[in-house]
């Protein structure tokens, strides 16, 4: 039997209350910059100004788009984290992917930075609908999540620093753009890494 996002959710919650304090003081590779800040630079052309983070984590990249001219709400389903958002003068909320209680069309992106690859296969398409109905027409989507390399299947991964294990699911490029074109239109793919570490990178357009 395949796994369900509502089996998986707490214990996600319980292993992301225990690492808030350690993830809040790590620091970002170069790369996630970069891809952030491309992301940025997207949104602005288009003229965008609302962003919605989901899997905001501590907050961090909430607060570089917020100080960077956007009106971000950010959301996430561990209250430790949320609170550490809110801490950094985000507006966030505690949320999973399939209770987003936004009004719909009420965002011109969505950033998900590491976290749709916390939800099962079966409910992705379910996820990515309901992201796609809180976006305005035209509005865009970051998906950056690990993928495409030696990394394959759904499960715990071996190895896992939190307590406990959290689920992954890790998909092909093939497999990720067959999911995300139910909703989206591809505005750009790349890739970034190697191997276990390999980073799949999707801007799409709703």
């Amino acid at each position: 039997m395949s796994a369900r996002y509502a089996d998986v959710i707490g214990p996600l919650r319980t292993a992301y209350d225990g690492g808030a304090g350690r993830r809040d003081g790590s620091g970002k590779q170069a790369w996630k910059l970069a891809e952030r800040a491309a992301f940025l630079e997207r949104v602005r052309e288009g003229g965008g100004r609302r962003l919605l983070e989901v899997g905001a984590g501590t907050g961090q990249d909430s607060a570089f788009f917020q100080a960077n001219g956007l009106d971000v709400v950010a959301v996430d389903l561990s209250p430790e984290m949320v609170a550490r958002c809110r801490e950094k003068g985000v507006d966030a909320h505690v949320m999973d992917f399939l209770h987003l209680d936004f009004a719909p069309g009420s965002f011109d992106a969505v950033y998900a930075m590491n976290c749709l690859l916390h939800v099962p296969d079966e409910d992705l398409p379910a996820v990515l609908d309901a992201i796609h109905a809180l976006l305005r027409p035209g509005g865009l989507l970051y998906v950056g999540v690990y993928g495409g390399g030696t990394l394959r299947g759904e499960g715990p991964y071996d190895g896992d620093d939190h307590d406990p294990p959290r689920f992954f699911s890790f998909r092909t490029d093939e497999e990720l753009q067959a999911f995300t074109s139910g909703s989206f239109q591809t505005v750009d793919f790349h890739a970034v890494g190697v191997d276990a570490l390999r980073f799949q990178s999707l801007t799409l357009r709703g």
